[in-house]
C-alpha cells in the first residue's frame, strides 16, 4: 500500500504571520505618546527612565518600525508612530473591554464604582456592601477627563463625577450643585475680597486643556455672556499642573467650590466668584446596564451623596 502524503496543517496553526504584541509594552508606549517626554511618562508608569526606554525599542522591534524621535524638548511620533496609536489606544479598550466582561459573566455580583477629584462615594459604597454582604463593590480614583472611557470601557460601573461630561451612550443623573470660585496664589491682587465677577478678571489668564471644547467653554467661561473670549492660559492636563501654575502666578483658576483648595494646597487660597451658573456632580452609567446591583447603588447614592447644595 502507497503511503500518502502527509496533509499540510491547517491554516490556522502555527505562526499566523503578525507580530505577537506585548500589551504592557503597548500601554507603555500610550504614555510616552500622551506625554511626549520619556521621564514624565515613566514617573506616570512608576518605572525607570531606562527601562521605559528599553520596553520601547522592544516594542519598535516587534513592529519593525520606529515610532518615536528623540528631540532635545522630550519627544515627538514618526509617521509610524502616528499610524500606531489610535491602533493601540483601540486594542487596549478592546482587551480592558474583554477582561471586564468576562469577569462579569463569572462574578455577576461585581460593581466598580469611579469617582473624580475630591468627590466622596464613600456612603454609598458602604451602605451598597451592607445591603448586599456577598457583592464585591469597589471604588476606583479617575482621572478628570476619564469617566467616559472608563464607563464604555467597562473599567467602572458608575461614576460620580462633574459636568461637563459627553453623556452619549450614558445615563446621567444630577446628585448636587456646588459653586463655582476663584482660585489664585495667595499674594494675588484680588485676595481680601469677598467676591469677584468676572469683569474682575476679564484680563487674567485661564488654563486650558486640549481636545476638550465643553471643559474650556465652562471652566474658562469662554465666551464670556457679553461675547467677548476667555484670555488664554497655559495648556495643562494634570489637576495638579494647574494648581502649580497658579502658585507660581502664570494663571488664576475657575473650580468648584467643593474642591478645598486651602487644604490641598497652603499657598493658594479661593474667592467666591458672582454671577456664573454653579458646576454639577452627577452619577453617569451606561446606558444599557440594567444590573440589579446598579440600580442599588443609584438609589443609595441619589440618597446619599447629596454634597449639601451650594449657590
Amino acid at each position: 500500500m502507497t503511503d500518502l502524503p502527509s496533509s499540510p496543517p491547517p491554516a490556522d496553526s502555527g505562526d499566523p504571520g503578525g507580530p505577537d504584541l506585548d500589551l504592557r509594552l503597548v500601554r507603555y508606549f500610550t504614555v510616552v505618546a500622551e506625554h511626549l517626554h520619556f521621564g514624565r511618562a515613566a514617573e506616570t508608569l512608576r518605572i525607570a527612565q531606562p527601562s521605559l526606554s528599553r520596553q520601547i525599542r522592544r516594542l519598535e522591534k516587534e513592529l519593525g518600525a520606529r515610532l518615536l524621535d528623540r528631540t532635545p524638548q522630550g519627544s515627538r511620533l514618526t509617521d509610524a508612530g502616528e499610524v500606531f496609536l489610535p491602533h493601540a489606544r483601540a486594542l487596549l479598550r478592546t482587551a480592558t473591554r474583554a477582561a471586564s466582561q468576562t469577569r462579569a459573566a463569572a462574578e455577576p455580583s461585581r460593581l466598580v464604582v469611579g469617582y473624580t477629584s475630591n468627590l466622596i462615594v464613600t456612603p454609598a459604597v458602604r451602605e451598597l456592601r451592607r445591603r448586599h454582604p456577598d457583592a464585591d463593590v469597589r471604588a476606583l480614583h479617575l482621572n478628570w477627563d476619564e469617566p467616559r472611557t472608563a464607563l464604555l470601557d467597562h473599567r467602572v460601573d458608575a461614576v460620580i463625577a462633574r459636568l461637563p461630561l459627553a453623556t452619549q451612550e450614558l445615563e446621567v443623573t444630577v446628585l448636587y450643585e456646588e459653586a463655582r470660585v476663584l482660585v489664585v496664589p495667595l499674594d494675588h491682587r484680588l485676595v481680601g475680597k469677598e467676591f469677584v465677577t468676572l469683569d474682575d478678571i476679564a484680563d487674567e489668564p485661564l488654563p486650558r486643556v486640549r481636545e476638550d471644547a465643553d471643559w474650556n467653554a465652562f471652566w474658562r467661561i469662554d465666551p464670556r455672556p457679553d461675547g467677548s473670549q476667555a484670555p488664554d492660559g497655559p495648556l495643562v492636563r494634570a489637576l495638579e499642573d494647574k494648581f502649580e501654575l497658579i502658585a507660581a502666578g502664570q494663571a488664576v483658576a475657575i473650580v468648584p467650590g467643593g474642591l478645598g483648595m486651602e487644604r490641598l494646597r497652603p499657598d493658594l487660597t479661593t474667592i467666591p466668584l458672582h454671577g456664573i451658573d454653579p458646576s454639577h456632580v452627577v452619577l453617569a452609567t451606561r446606558a444599557d446596564d440594567r444590573s440589579r446591583l446598579l440600580a442599588g447603588f443609584r438609589k443609595v447614592a441619589r440618597a446619599l451623596l447629596t454634597g449639601g447644595t451650594t449657590t
